[in-house]
């Protein structure tokens, strides 16, 4: 017996197996759709050991996803990190943070076309280093050695850094426009900024208790103040002495008008005239830093912070020392102040206090009303918190998470960082009068140095509070502000 011939009468043998039938397209693709989430789920967009892109740290910032612009930009790759550098000095003498100095450099040159590129930033200096592959590295260092406020000229460096990440600014036209921010001219004259001033001391001592006379005190001490420090700095006098002469003319001018018969508390004058001399806003920046992956940046900057507080330390300890000689009563700074206004009253110095940091720290016009906007909402947090009972430590922490997050809303809108709207908003939150109770308990009076210690304590745990929920608010807002940058881009484009 044959087997049949292969052909139409033909059956393959199926062993007892039902026939399969071919898969359809629609399975197919569900089956390789399966997989790939499969495979997400166990492994992850990338592989665990891979280098992170540095382009990746632009993520969460107003920079991210930058539009990248080819032809021949490599071959100037000397020109384009010059240019990055030149943008970070100015971003850092302006009063930025060390994280968006490095986001703006990364979004810069990775907008013009530079790849395998590395950012260094060590508290004062800037370095770049350019490593194409099969060709000559360029490595260059700026150091910044200047400061000056001018969150104006910030503001602008910002809207220049999204308008070349959008594509519509090439790099001679970068250059030219920071040469112009730079030898632009700030929004308010010296004599504006000297009378803010002596009306944010005035304001605040009126929002700590004090009454219309010490106000006026705190006001005309502090122009006094302004118009010394101003003159040191153009004999070049270092920061600790010249910090030093403007605490010991605060204390000591209050102590002599006491002495004269002027019923007006000097402690409180004190503490009103000295908070625009502590460096809060160097020792946020340095909370900041230490949060954002900085360290030795943070700890250059809380190394200045500390010796700023030792120089006022020792003039308020020599006012009060050459304040005995001549026969001055002693400091009572123990002593409490009942409110002098009502709460609508504070809220009104409240923001005429912001509006003065504003004009000292030469923010743009247009800015200064919604950052005392944001500084309202911040007080009015903190009376809540405040009355909920949730402590002097937990309270602050609360209003600057609901400062940061309203400044980087604000701040975006407007086409601005949020520090900008942020620092002048969160100065309010500091606390003044218990920094100058616990520096005099330490220094001058020896009788309870622990008492002092843990006020100082107390008071830097307060602050560390503050800057760490302004980090937090500024994260927490970034989902509800990624429509805000996209919005900025668009109407770039468009132009």
């Amino acid at each position: 017996m044959t087997e049949p011939p292969e052909g139409a009468g033909s059956r393959p043998p199926t062993d007892g197996l039902p026939k399969t039938q071919p898969l359809r397209p629609s399975q197919v693709r569900q089956n390789v759709n399966a997989k790939r989430m499969l495979r997400r789920l166990v492994q992850g967009e990338n592989p665990p050991t891979a280098p992170m892109s540095i382009v990746d740290r632009l993520a969460g910032s107003p920079y991210a996803n930058p539009t990248i612009q080819v032809g021949g930009v490599d071959a100037s790759a000397r020109k384009t990190i010059d240019f990055a550098l030149h943008l970070a000095e100015s971003m850092f003498r302006y009063g930025a943070g060390a994280l968006e100095v490095e986001t703006s450099m990364i979004a810069v040159t990775a907008a013009l076309g530079l790849k395998n590129i590395e950012v260094d930033i060590t508290n004062q200096s800037v370095s770049i280093n350019y490593a194409p592959k099969d060709q000559t590295p360029i490595s260059l260092l700026r150091v910044v050695r200047s400061w000056t406020n001018n969150y104006a000229g910030l503001a602008q460096v910002h809207q220049l850094v999204t308008d070349i990440v959008a594509g519509g600014v090439g790099r001679s036209e970068a250059v030219r426009r920071l040469d112009d921010i730079i030898r632009s001219t700030k929004p308010f004259p010296r004599w504006m900024v000297t009378m803010a001033f002596g009306v944010f001391a005035a304001v605040f001592v009126g929002v700590l208790g004090g009454g219309p006379g010490a106000s006026a005190l705190a006001f005309v001490s502090n122009l006094l103040v302004n118009l010394v420090a101003r003159q040191l700095g153009r004999w070049r006098t270092p920061d600790f002495f010249a910090t030093l002469a403007c605490s010991f003319l605060v204390t000591f001018i209050a102590l002599m008008l006491r002495w004269a018969g002027a019923d007006i508390p000097p402690s409180i004058v004190v503490a009103g005239g000295i908070l625009l001399l502590l460096p809060t806003g160097r020792l946020v920046s340095s909370v900041q830093d230490a949060i954002n992956g900085f360290p030795v940046t943070a700890a250059g900057r809380f190394l200045s912070t500390f010796l700023t507080f030792g120089a006022i330390v020792a003039g308020i300890g020599v006012a009060v020392v050459v304040g005995e000689l001549i026969g001055s009563e002693a400091l009572d700074v123990t002593q409490t102040f009942p409110e002098a206004y009502p709460l609508w009253g504070q809220a009104i110095l409240i923001a005429v206090a912001v509006v003065a940091i504003g004009v000292t720290e030469q923010t743009q016009t247009r800015l200064l009303l919604p950052t005392a906007a944001v500084g309202l909402v911040g007080f009015f947090a903190l009376w809540g918190a405040s009355t909920l009972g949730l402590g002097d430590r937990l309270s602050p922490a609360l209003a600057a998470i609901i400062i940061g997050l309203l400044a980087r809303v604000v701040a975006l809108k407007l086409g601005a960082p949020q520090l900008v709207v942020a620092v002048p908003a969160a100065l309010i939150l500091l606390p003044g009068l218990k920094i100058f109770r616990s520096m005099y308990v330490l220094t001058v009076e020896e009788g309870d140095i622990l008492l002092g210690a843990g006020g100082m304590l107390n008071a830097a745990a307060i602050v560390m509070g503050v800057a760490a929920g302004i980090v937090l608010g500024d994260n927490l807002a970034r989902p509800f502000t990624k429509s805000l940058s996209s919005n900025e881009r668009r109407r770039v484009r468009r132009r």
